[in-house]
């Protein structure tokens, strides 16, 4: 399958966007470092890092990442764009290694290796994008009848998780938060999408804010980023980082795809082999990622406090018993 234009172009600013963002958590923690080491660390409440030049710099390659990211949408389909976001892990994960000496354990080169892997096959096959001439167009396609039911029920299952489930299970099943992150994301993603086609042919010459469906995308954006945010620090605060990352990952990319191929109808032009290769391409990024959070500990010194818990345990093993 020949790749077109915009689908290179696309391409080039979600691999920018990874290789941005991976870099920006390397280049915050070495700020975040350098100022615990003049001042009070963050984790203990302190703001120094603030004061930190690699710690803004480390913020500003994470905008820059953001915005590659909203840009990519504008010219290539949601499922070339999405998953290739697991490329920032690599970046992230080999950026460490060189820099702040976080051993790379085997497996987790095994892990990049399969993300490379898997981002080939989905690129190999993507789609070509829908060429869309005006956000009446895109509102057309926003209004079908089967993407009014998936938007309803993607709603309609995040308000009753947040006003039923949340207070009782939310602590306890991770599921429940990443199930609102994820459905909030997908249409987050059919949003952003939609505001930056209406970017790019306002900046052709065609001004497409003149439409008040161009503002409604905006506010929808505005409101599911702030829910996806709001409930994504509670499950990172609740769970293991190595398990919600992963998870959240493959539910909001397979939630994602799912919403795009309803409204954008993105593999409507494709044959079944060609799907089922992005398919596979997806499941071994998945298999990647995973690989990477669950060995990026491995071979690294453990932190002090958790050699004095081993020495603890080794000098009472009751203690520990008692205490849990």
């Amino acid at each position: 399958m020949v790749a077109s234009i915009d689908n290179v172009r696309g391409l080039t600013l979600a691999m920018s966007s990874s290789a941005f963002i991976g870099s920006s958590f390397v280049i915050k923690k070495v700020g975040l470092k350098k100022a615990g080491d003049n001042g009070v660390r963050a984790a203990s409440g302190g703001f120094s890092y603030l004061y930190e030049p690699l710690w803004w710099l480390g913020m500003i390659t994470m905008i820059l990442g953001e915005v590659a990211n909203f840009a990519a949408y504008a010219f290539a389909p949601a499922v070339l764009v999405t998953p290739l976001g697991a490329l920032s892990i690599i970046f992230s994960a080999v950026l460490a290694h060189f820099i702040l000496k976080e051993n790379l354990h085997m497996f987790g080169v095994v892990g990049c290796i399969l993300c490379v892997v898997g981002s080939v096959g989905i690129v190999l096959h993507a789609p070509k994008e829908r060429k869309i001439d005006s956000m009446k167009e895109i509102w057309h396609l926003a209004t079908q009848p089967g993407f009014i039911v998936y938007s309803c029920v993607a709603v309609a299952c995040v308000l009753f998780l947040i006003f039923r489930v949340v207070e009782r299970s939310g602590h306890r099943l991770m599921l429940v938060y990443i199930a609102i992150c994820s459905l909030m994301g997908s249409l987050t993603v059919i949003s952003v999408k939609a505001v930056a086609i209406a970017l790019k042919l306002s900046f052709n010459g065609s001004n497409q804010f003149i439409y008040v469906q161009t503002w409604f995308f905006i506010v929808v954006v505005t409101i599911c980023c702030l829910v996806q945010l709001n409930y994504l620090n509670k499950a990172l605060d609740s769970f293991n980082t190595a398990v919600v990352s992963p998870v959240y990952y493959v539910m909001f990319t397979i939630l994602t795809i799912v919403a795009n191929m309803i409204m954008y109808k993105d593999w409507a032009s494709q044959t079944a082999t060609q799907i089922a290769t992005q398919l596979c391409g997806f499941v071994t990024i998945v298999a990647g990622t995973f690989l990477l959070h669950k060995t990026r500990d491995m071979g690294n010194p453990p932190l002090p406090d958790q050699v004095c818990l081993e020495e603890a345990r080794e000098r009472d093993p009751r203690s520990t018993n008692s205490s849990s």
